[in-house]
Order: C-alpha cells, then structure tokens, then sequence
C-alpha cells in the first residue's frame, strides 16, 4: 500500500469515526465534519446499543493503532485490577511504548511512533526495545539511540517540531525534548489521557459478548 493509499485510508477512517487520527485527518475533517460516502451528509438513523458500544470500541482501537486481539488481552487485565475496568484499560494502553513515544513528541503520529520502535532507533533504560507493545514501567527512561539521534525525523522532533499537532505533554510524563528522553513518572490517569472514548461503553461491549 502506497504512503498516498494509506493516507486516504486513515482519512476516511477517521471521517467514519468521528476523530482525527492523524494530523491531515484533523485538517481535512475541519473542512467537510461529516462522514465519507454519498451519505456522509445525511443525519444517521439513530444506532443500536451494540452499533453505538462496537463504534467505542473501535475509536479505541484505531487511536492507539492495535489489533482486536492486543485490545482484548488489555480488557481482561484491566478487569482484574481494582478500580474501574474502563480507566484501567486506557492507562493499561497508554503505557505502552509506542504511546509515550508519540505523548513525548518523539513522533508526529501513532504509525510514526510505532515504526520508530520497531525499526530499533527507542531504547528503554539504555537498551533497545522493539516491541511498541512494550509495557513502560513508572520511573523508566524512554530515549533515542544515539547514533539515531542526528537523524532527519529526530531532529525535527527535538527542535518541538510536532507540538502544533500533539497535545501537551501529559502529568505522567518528564519529557526534554532537546535531548530526545522522556521518563514516565507514574501510572497515568484516565483523565490525563489524550484520548477520545468513552471507556463504559467499551466495557459494555466486552461484558455482553
């Protein structure tokens, strides 16, 4: 799939969805805020309880780029900690690496984060960890490799180029961005969380199947 066919994909995607997932995905929903087809424009015939959680469910999934599987192990560790299942599984998945990549301002968006990982330029507490699915622990480092750091997209990362697309840096995060580390000072909390869900009814959807 060519860079210009996925762009398109994560456009609609997002249209269809009703967040942006990307950068150009914001800047084109600003522009036309309704869903893609012929019947974008058209207000929807009210949805199911199932359409209406299944929709959640996906919204999540498609913020933190992960497949159903990676989503459902989450759940099932979420619900097996104290407190409430819904608040446990977006800080579950916002500690993973990939996540603090991109919360860091390392990348400009999900797949950018995740591709950095991946590719072995992330290390954690000074060794490298290609996994994006990687749980970072409060009080672990998350840095660049060195010889990584010169590069174009690192660069641009350490002069704040991404901070006109990204949230602000969340409390759970110690971020010097000149030097390309951040740590994770603690379990982040739902609220804190740059996330658009509404967590019950992802928890609604997996308790009635």
């Amino acid at each position: 799939m060519s860079k210009t066919t996925r762009t398109r994909a994560k456009v609609r995607q997002s249209r269809a969805l009703g967040i942006a997932l990307t950068p150009k995905a914001a800047r084109f929903m600003e522009k036309r805020p309704y869903g893609p087809g012929q019947h974008g424009r058209t207000k929807r015939k009210s949805d199911s309880d199932y359409a209406v959680r299944l929709r959640e469910k996906q919204r999540l999934r498609a913020q933190y780029g992960i497949r159903e599987k990676q989503l459902v192990i989450a759940f099932k560790e979420a619900k097996r900690q104290d407190g409430l299942t819904g608040e446990n599984l977006v800080e579950l998945l916002e500690m993973r690496l990939d996540a603090l990549v991109l919360r860091a301002g390392f990348a400009r968006t999900t797949a950018q984060a995740r591709q950095m990982v991946v590719h072995r330029h992330i290390l954690v507490d000074g060794k490298i960890v290609d996994r994006p699915s990687f749980r970072v622990k409060p009080g672990q480092l998350v840095h660049v490799k060195e010889r990584s750091e010169g590069t174009e997209p690192f660069q641009v990362a350490a002069a704040g180029g991404h901070a006109e697309v990204l949230p602000p840096v969340p409390g759970y995060l110690e971020v010097e961005l000149d030097k390309l580390q951040a740590r994770l000072v603690r379990r982040p909390k739902r609220a804190e969380v740059p996330v658009t869900c509404d967590v019950q009814l992802v928890v609604e959807y997996y308790s009635g199947r």
